[in-house]
This record gives C-alpha cells, structure tokens and sequence, in this order.
C-alpha cells in the first residue's frame, strides 16, 4: 500500500524536484541532512517558485496601465532593451538544453512585458506602430529560436545582455528622477522582479553552472535594486501630486 502511495509521488519529486540518487538518499537511507541533495532540491523548488510567480509578476504592472489608460513614466526604449535581455536568455538556454526551471520565467516575463510595450504605445496614440511592433518581435523570436540561427549569435546576445540590462534600467531610473516619481510603475512588479533576480543567481550556479548566466542575474539584481530604491523614494509623490505642486 505505502509503495502504490509512493510511486506517483516518487514520479513527480524525479520529474521536477530530484535526481534518483536524491530520492534514495532522502527516502531509502532517510539522510534528510545530505547537502548536495538539500541544493539541488532547493534550486528546483525556487527555480519551479520563480516560474509560477513569473505568470503574474508583471501582471500588475499591465493592470495598472489598463486601468489608469496611461503608461507616463515608463520608458518604451527601456521596454525595448529589457526584451533585448529576456531574449538572450530564453534563445541561450533553449541552444544550451537548460532544463525549463532554470529559465521558463523568461518565458512568461516575455509575454507580459511585450504586452506593456505595446500598451505603451497605445496610450501613446500609435496603437499601429504597437501592433507592429509585436508582429516584428515574434517573427525574430521564432529565428533566434529555430536552427537556422548559429550558437555564436545566440551566445553573443546572451553577453550582451548585461549592458542591455544595466542601460535599459538606468533609462528608467534617469526618466523616474526627472519625472520625480515613478509614474505608473507597479511597486508589486518591481519587487517582485527584484526578488526573482536574486533567487536566480543560486539557481542559475546551481543547475546550469554557467558563470554567464550568473552573472546576467547578478547585474540584473543590481539595477532592479536600484528601480525597487526609487519606488521607496518616491512612494509618497504621483503624477498629480507633482502636477499639482508646479
């Protein structure tokens, strides 16, 4: 009885949180306290956490736009290089067989975030050039994807993502500080992306081992630090109060 209960647990913990030699070691031998086990099953479970939180993570942020029919504050070029990064790493980890966990939320953050360039340029009265720009966009997302791409190119877009990273950020930030607030920027999005980033630095060491991946993660941790910074900073101050105060 006890070993029919296991079986379809046994399948799912293989399947998504362990190698065999982790279910023996926790289940057979009972060693609870195994550390390359304990990493590993660590890695899984943040990098499946970071995934399922990926699905809603800019949710708010497109909520907020759609609701306030606005998109003041937020920069489509930095829209356009955050694209850039994701990308990278999607296109890069699909070369290299990275297992889905250690990169399915580039996936998800794809999609949301082509969702707010394209509302940005609704609200911003070129609802055309939006449509545009997502039939663009999937077409070169469906090459760098496909064979036809060489690994040299996808390898070369995956270094480039730090400076993709830290200019497409530092426009958003340099935007929030002439504004002086941070327009319809979603507090939930930008912290939840902050917390994302960090988590992925472990799991990205962890199940890929690649020192680029990592250090993608480290750098993107750092400028979404510094957004998250100027969220706090400019809690108390909106587009109307400052309208109001000039």
């Amino acid at each position: 009885m006890a070993t029919s209960v296991m079986d379809p647990l046994k399948g799912i913990l293989l399947a998504y949180f362990m190698p065999e030699k982790c279910y023996d070691e926790f289940f057979l031998n009972f060693n609870f306290l195994d550390v390359p086990c304990l990493k590993i099953v660590l890695s899984k479970a943040l990098g499946i956490g970071i995934i399922l939180g990926s699905v809603m993570v800019k949710l708010p942020q497109v909520f907020k736009l759609i609701g306030a029919k606005s998109a003041e504050g937020l920069s489509f070029n930095s829209v356009l290089l955050e694209l850039f990064a994701i990308t990278g790493t999607m296109a890069y980890s699909i070369a290299h067989s990275f297992p889905f966990s250690a990169w399915g939320e580039a996936l998800f953050l794809m999609l949301q975030t082509v969702a707010i360039g394209f509302l940005i340029q609704h609200y911003g009265g070129s609802t055309i050039r939006g449509l545009v720009f997502i039939v663009l966009y999937f077409s070169l997302v469906t090459l760098l994807v496909s064979p036809l791409t060489p690994l040299s190119v996808v390898t070369m877009m995956q270094a480039s993502n730090m400076p993709a990273i830290i200019v497409g950020r530092l426009i958003q930030a340099g935007t929030n500080y002439r504004n002086g607030h941070t327009g319809q920027l979603s507090a939930i999005s930008v912290f939840l992306l902050f917390a994302g980033s960090l988590a992925r630095i472990f799991t990205s060491v962890q199940e890929t081992g690649d020192s680029l991946m990592a250090l993608t993660y480290v750098i993107s941790s750092c400028c979404n630090g510094l957004i998250a910074a100027q969220v706090l900073y400019y809690w108390n101050c909106s587009p109307a109060l400052k309208k109001k105060e000039e």
